[in-house]
């Protein structure tokens, strides 16, 4: 008798499921433990991230095995949904690399490489209610890009972000080049210091600007962060890509050489709201071990997001001179009309009583006209153009102005026929005051007004407290604010210069239109109590890593008792340093600053300004040391034409310029702008030079700076009788 045989998949086994259960939990469970690894795509830095004992995130960041970011957390809290700072399990990783190209609608590059190693890691929360949070890190060649993400999930839709805890753990007490945290002005003056030095200096540091609201909570500084250690690196911390979400600040324990994020909060002290799904902006770590590679890179604009518009025709750089400097220093004009101080939208600006002394005239805009007609100029910026200047500045009034309503001494329509004939634009000049409530509410008005009258660029202004009463300048309302702004621009063809903006993150890819900020102690300040020789060797290290800054160079007055008010004040620079500024300081927006007549007195210098180009096919950073020099060249957009810019801080220098970048086998002119040999910018800043020689590839220049002074060139093709009887170096 044959026994039946039982199927054997009739019955499950139990005893394997059971294995395969536990070696799933195993792998998940050393997933979590083991730590996630990938390197730039050169292999000098390395990125080490994993979870600690207790479920938290962290990562560590090594250039050419030296330690840069020592083990730091991630994560951060909530007002609402509780705490990303730890309990997580991993349960996904991923990696994936891009190596590709861009070309920007305009900037110090034609093309622009974007080659990065990515790991992006899932994190799990079982408590509370089983919420996800990514991790992506982006490394690059010259630093690190990292940023927060938060997928669309049943258990998390809305919450407020009650602080970001990320954390950056340095290897030391390193050099800094810093200003104050504050949440609504970045137009502080620059203190490099050690670390363990700040909460010494922190005071003195803290001097007095319009709207400020200097960080009280804690030991704070702003990105961007340029450090330098004893072992020779170079390392800057700042962000990218900040939308939607508030500018961060960083946290300092000089003690333990550690900084964290510190968010800035809003009127009710909450620092952000998101929706699923959502993200971070990302966090920036810039390093090397050359401090030419920390201006050369583009890690920040590599982050942002392309462009979305599709015709970009008409967004142009601009070289542009305006009724400006003459308000702060000549004490010949004033932005206001009249000599009334209670004036208020509405009010019949007719009847009130003249100062005389109004800049924005018809008559005088139409000289300034006729120079940027005669010089090769593009637009003339006119500010004090429209009503409301007599009663504008500490007020906190929501409706100051309206943008559309001209002084009766500026003819609207006259001025644009005029320009038009001369082929220059009027810039058109936007102050809110602070109150972005009146200018959202009348900005379609106000751009609608620019169209109609031939405007194509703005320069936008946030001097005051910011309206709604409780919000700030680097809070995310007004990130938001300043994006929307760039956005509504762009609808009606208009291009945007913002003052008194939150710092920039390299979102002028995204918004090309967004030409440029000031965000920073500019110009302006040379006749406010003046600026440090050493300022703009640190600037293109802190603040413009950002993006670029309307830093409105090219004044040749230095000396402001010239003018005869009693001033005292000088601008503490040579007057071929601030030829060099047009290289070294960039921007797709340069103005000359000064007032015409101080050109007419120095044209051969004033020619290096007329010829030097906004826009360029390449970038050279010669040479560079945050607080002490910086030395660049570039190649003009389409043409064979470069520029070279160097200036020095307080101390005289011999900078070396190298030629190499020039195409192999021909000769150039090179017009060398230098100071003379008596120059310095405290005794004779007007002391300069200009002669022509030959250079080609295998040339290279020591050129003598003074004093806070400079170097600027311009090489150029020639004809064989150009070149005649030139000097070869």
């Amino acid at each position: 008798m044959n026994t039946p045989r039982t199927a054997s998949l009739a019955v499950p086994n139990y005893g394997f499921l059971r294995r395969l259960f536990l070696l799933l939990l195993l792998f998940v469970f050393s997933l979590g433990l083991r730590a996630q690894v990938i390197t730039s795509p050169d292999k000098n830095l390395t990125l080490t991230f994993k979870l600690d004992d207790n479920g938290a995130p962290v990562y560590q960041l090594s250039y050419k095995k030296k330690p840069v970011i020592k083990t730091s957390r991630l994560g951060l809290e909530t007002k609402d949904a509780g705490s990303f700072m730890e309990d997580f399990t991993v349960v996904d990783t991923k990696q994936t690399s891009v190596d590709d190209t861009w070309n920007p609608v305009w900037g110090e590059q034609k093309t622009i490489r974007n080659n990065y190693n990515e790991l992006l890691v899932t994190l799990a929360q079982e408590e509370p209610n089983d919420r996800l949070m990514r991790v992506r890190f982006r490394l690059f060649n010259d630093g690190l890009g990292f940023r927060y993400e938060f997928p669309k999930q049943e258990n998390l839709k809305y919450f407020i972000v009650k602080e970001e805890n990320t954390e950056f753990n340095l290897t030391g007490n390193h050099k800094i080049f810093w200003i104050p945290g504050d949440y609504d002005t970045n137009e502080y003056a620059y203190t490099t210091s050690k670390i363990s030095e700040i909460p010494q200096l922190i005071e003195k540091a803290t001097h007095d600007v319009h709207a400020q609201q200097p960080i009280k909570t804690s030991l704070a500084v702003q990105t961007p962060s340029m450090m330098k250690s004893d072992d020779g690196l170079y390392i800057n911390i700042h962000e990218a890509a900040l939308v939607n979400y508030p500018a961060m600040q960083l946290n300092v324990d000089e003690k333990n050489f550690k900084m964290s994020a510190h968010l800035t909060p809003d009127a009710v002290g909450n620092k952000g709201y998101l929706q699923t799904d959502a993200h971070t902006p990302w966090r920036t770590v810039v390093v090397s071990d050359k401090a030419t590679d920390i201006l050369a890179s583009k890690l920040i604009l590599n982050l942002n997001e392309p462009t979305a518009y599709e015709d970009v025709s008409w967004i142009k750089p601009i070289k542009y001179i305006g009724v400006w400097w003459e308000y702060f220093v000549a004490g010949k004009s004033t932005w206001a009309y009249g000599t009334e101080t209670n004036v208020k939208l509405g009010d019949d600006f007719n009847k009130l009583t003249p100062s005389g002394r109004h800049g924005a005239t018809t008559e005088n805009v139409k000289k300034y006209i006729d120079f940027a007609a005669e010089n090769g100029f593009d637009a003339v910026l006119v500010e004090g153009w429209n009503v409301g200047w007599e009663d504008w500045f500490g007020n906190w009034k929501e409706e100051v102005f309206d943008f559309v309503t001209p002084y009766p001494d500026f003819n609207v329509k006259e001025l644009q026929r005029y320009a038009a004939e001369k082929g220059v634009k009027v810039m058109m000049h936007h102050e809110t005051s602070g109150s972005a409530t009146n200018y959202e509410r009348r900005l379609d008005e106000a751009f609608q007004f620019m169209k109609d009258n031939g405007y194509n660029a703005v320069k936008t202004g946030y001097v005051g407290k910011i309206i709604p009463r409780g919000e700030h300048h680097d809070g995310q309302s007004m990130v938001n604010h300043y994006i929307h702004v760039a956005k509504e621009a762009a609808d009606y063809q208009i291009m945007v210069n913002s003052h008194e903006a939150v710092r920039p993150t390299g979102l002028h890819r995204t918004y090309p239109n967004w030409l440029a900020q000031e965000s920073a102690r500019g110009t302006e300040f040379e006749s406010m109590g003046g600026l440090a020789p050493d300022h703009t060797t640190i600037l293109p290290f802190t603040r413009m890593m950002g993006g670029p800054m309307d830093y409105t160079p090219g004044i040749f007055q230095t000396d402001l008792s010239y003018y005869g008010t009693g001033s005292n004040q000088r601008v503490n620079t040579t007057l071929v340093k601030q030829l060099a500024y047009y290289v070294t300081m960039y921007s797709p927006l340069q103005m000359a600053a000064d007032m015409p007549e101080n050109y007419k007195r120095f044209p051969d210098a004033f020619q290096f300004i007329k010829d030097v180009a906004v826009d360029w096919d390449e970038t050279h950073i010669l040479e560079a040391e945050p607080g002490d020099y910086v030395t660049i060249a570039r190649k003009a957009k389409n043409k064979n034409e470069w520029y070279v810019g160097g200036v020095s801080d307080e101390n005289p220098r011999t900078a070396t310029i190298n030629f190499d970048y020039l195409p192999k086998g021909k000769n150039y002119i090179a017009t060398i702008y230098a100071d003379g040999k008596d120059a310095s910018y405290d005794k004779n800043p007007q002391s300069y030079t200009v002669r022509k020689v030959l250079v080609n590839s295998k040339s290279q220049l020591k050129q003598r700076l003074a004093s806070s002074g400079g170097v600027a060139i311009s090489v150029k093709e020639g004809t064989k009788e150009e070149m005649k009887g030139l000097k070869k170096i």
